[in-house]
């Protein structure tokens, strides 16, 4: 986010929100809480979404929902979707950022980022 913006990804979290916040993105996982042994999405059990009908009650302006990779919206569309009534948004999956989805390099997720958020 740092490189689609231009801010500096090594400042304080507090100032990474905030300069997300002044280009009106806001960062929420889709799931509140799950248990996992190790990195990978495979192996998340338990999982508990996040409260997305107040959420988007809270916040009607948002138009659009970026997904940092599949397992995060495959979540959203199997136990969000379907409670969500009247709410107009549209979404895209996009590549994850993690390093271990290393078949892209930065340079390409970074372009896949920007274009998921509509920028240039």
């Amino acid at each position: 986010m740092g490189e689609i913006f231009g801010f500096n990804a090594h400042e304080s979290y507090a100032e990474r929100c905030q300069q997300l916040l002044q280009h009106r993105i806001a960062v929420w996982d889709v799931l509140f809480t799950c248990e996992r042994e190790g990195s990978l999405d495979t192996a998340i059990s338990s999982a508990t979404v996040n409260d997305f009908v107040t959420f988007f009650k809270n916040h009607p302006e948002i138009k659009r929902i970026c997904f940092n990779g599949a397992a995060a919206e495959q979540y959203f569309q199997r136990h969000v979707m379907p409670v969500l009534k009247n709410t107009q948004f549209s979404y895209v999956r996009l590549p994850s950022t993690s390093p271990a989805h290393a078949s892209l390099t930065l340079s390409e997720k970074t372009l896949a980022w920007k274009r998921g958020l509509l920028i240039g």
